[in-house]
């Protein structure tokens, strides 16, 4: 399992700050130690100075006893262990301890250490030197501290005269004292600093502790929620009030990470969208282009299909149109059959009408182009049309664009597609209703856009594909279904595109749109002259 990082931190600085301590805690109780043992010996040195100084007269004197009795009174004090004399040869003379009166000392031995101690014995040495720590023989630990009894002036004169003038050393004065006390003071001063270098320890762990929870932690716990919450996809996530610091820089970094990659998604979509549109305004330019295109081939096909239909139709269309007038004017006709006849003439002279329509249909004449307005087109075809009874109930609204530029068209074929589409409007109104003729620049300023546009009872969404084939009609015997596919091929020849938009119920709209530049290319030549409505 991974450690967090307050964790790692609080361990790894537990860790220095304890080795520290713990070095600073045995330097101390060393020192501390040196320090009570130098007092301690300084002590001791400074008693056996006294002695050596209260027995000085009594050993000039030599009034021996009374330097026992003395010596003797002050081992009795607490914590003196014993004294004892040694002479220059070695032998206790004098012992708190008499057991050991009489004995020889080594000149090994600790208490011989301040003239022995090298190979030319000293004089004079530091009380450190004289001092040494050892057990006795009950295995208490003691301090002892030899000091040597020099000859002085006055013994040369003293009642004793028991030296010689070249005798410089006469003894030594060892004293010995318990390192109870000083252990014990040594073993609570060693408690108390272990008790304070924990507490302190303790102390300072938890003041790291919650400053790296507060500094550390914290910062770096919000850093990473808010980059969690970022590579999910919220890039609306923020660190709120940044601190000052190195993480408050990096929590302000993070910050404009976040809004620069929100503006670049922000910016992906726009362009995902707008590409989109644009995939969609092309792919739907191409599949109208195709329709065109297939359209256009279609009609190409059909009108050499139906020239020859109609050639080969026109000639014995006519032969019977011509005896079936022969036989309606001869007097011998049974009146009772004439009607029958009268009959065999409509239908023959129908027949006409349609191979005539195929006729022009097919036709590839020369096109008479000029620049012209399409709203005088407009109210030219209107003129022509509104005063018959079929546009009685019919408003007829002008939404002209009043600075709309002239075209380069064939007047009479434009006019022809404006009649074939205004009637079809009138006659899905029978009833009456609202007839809008809207006319605008699009694209921009490059195409003539032309709205017809009735509220008529619509053309259900399954013929909208198929009324601009030929042949194709909803009015029975009424029409010939060349109407829209002739219009079609006019405005197809002069670079345009004619469309349709309907909803049953609610009117239809055709849509023309022309260029105000002539076409670069002819694709099947214009349609010639005016021929019947759908």
């Amino acid at each position: 399992m991974q450690l967090k990082l307050l964790t790692k931190f609080t361990v790894v600085t537990s860790a220095a700050v304890l080795a520290a301590m713990i070095i600073f805690a045995l330097i101390n109780i060393r020192s501390l130690k040196n320090i009570f043992l130098e007092e301690a010996v300084k002590d001791v040195d400074n008693l056996s100075e006294t002695l050596i100084r209260t027995t000085h007269y009594q050993m000039l004197e030599n009034d021996r006893e009374r330097v026992r009795q003395m010596i003797q009174e002050v081992g009795t004090q607490k914590g003196i262990e014993h004294i004892r004399l040694i002479n220059k040869d070695g032998v206790i003379i004098f012992s708190t301890d008499h057991v050991e009166i009489g004995e020889v000392i080594n000149k090994n031995a600790e208490a011989c250490n301040m003239c022995h101690g090298k190979e030319v014995p000293l004089l004079q040495t530091s009380s450190m030197n004289r001092s040494r720590i050892f057990k006795d023989r009950t295995g208490k630990e003691v301090l002892g501290i030899a000091r040597g009894i020099y000859t002085d002036p006055s013994c040369l004169v003293a009642e004793c005269h028991f030296h010689g003038p070249d005798d410089k050393l006469l003894g030594v004065l060892d004293v010995i004292v318990s390192l109870e006390d000083m252990n014990s003071k040594m073993i609570g001063h060693r408690n108390g600093i272990i008790i304070l270098t924990f507490a302190l320890l303790l102390l300072l762990l938890t003041s790291l502790a919650a400053l790296t929870q507060r500094v550390i932690n914290r910062p770096v716990g919000k850093l990473l929620a808010n980059t969690r919450r970022l590579a999910t996809g919220n890039l609306e996530s923020r660190i709120e009030n940044p601190s000052g610091d190195e993480l408050g820089e990096l929590a302000q970094s993070f910050n404009v990470m976040a809004k620069n990659l929100r503006n670049a998604q922000k910016e992906l979509r726009e362009w995902g969208g707008a590409l989109e549109a644009r995939v969609e305004d092309r792919t739907r330019e191409i599949r109208d282009m195709q329709k065109q295109l297939i359209q256009s081939e279609k009609m190409a096909a059909l009108g050499e299909m139906s020239a020859g239909i109609a050639h080969e139709i026109n000639n014995p269309l006519t032969g019977i149109l011509m005896f079936g007038s022969i036989i309606a004017g001869d007097p011998r006709l049974d009146p009772g059959i004439k009607p029958d006849v009268d009959t065999i003439l409509q239908e023959t002279r129908r027949c006409g009408a349609i191979v005539q329509g195929l006729l022009e249909f097919s036709r590839n004449s020369v096109s008479h182009k000029r620049e012209v307005s399409i709203n005088h087109l407009l109210d030219k075809t209107l003129s022509l049309l509104e005063h018959q009874t079929l546009f009685f109930n019919i408003r007829i609204l002008r939404l002209y664009h009043p600075a709309l530029p002239d075209v380069m068209v064939d007047p009479n074929q434009i006019e022809q597609v404006l009649m074939n589409i205004i009637l079809n409007a009138a006659q899905a109104m029978p009833e009456g209703g609202d007839l809008i003729l809207k006319t605008d620049l699009r694209e921009p300023g490059s195409l003539v856009h032309l709205e017809i546009r009735d509220t008529g009872c619509g053309i259900p969404a399954e013929n909208l594909e198929k009324i601009f084939n030929p042949f194709f009609t909803t009015k029975g015997v009424r029409g010939t279904g060349l109407g829209l596919s002739v219009s079609y091929g006019i405005i197809d020849s002069h670079g345009g595109r004619i469309n349709v938009d309907s909803e049953v119920g609610n009117g239809t709209t055709f849509i023309i749109s022309l260029p105000l530049s002539p076409p670069a290319r002819d694709a099947r030549g214009d349609v010639g002259a005016s021929g019947p409505a759908v």
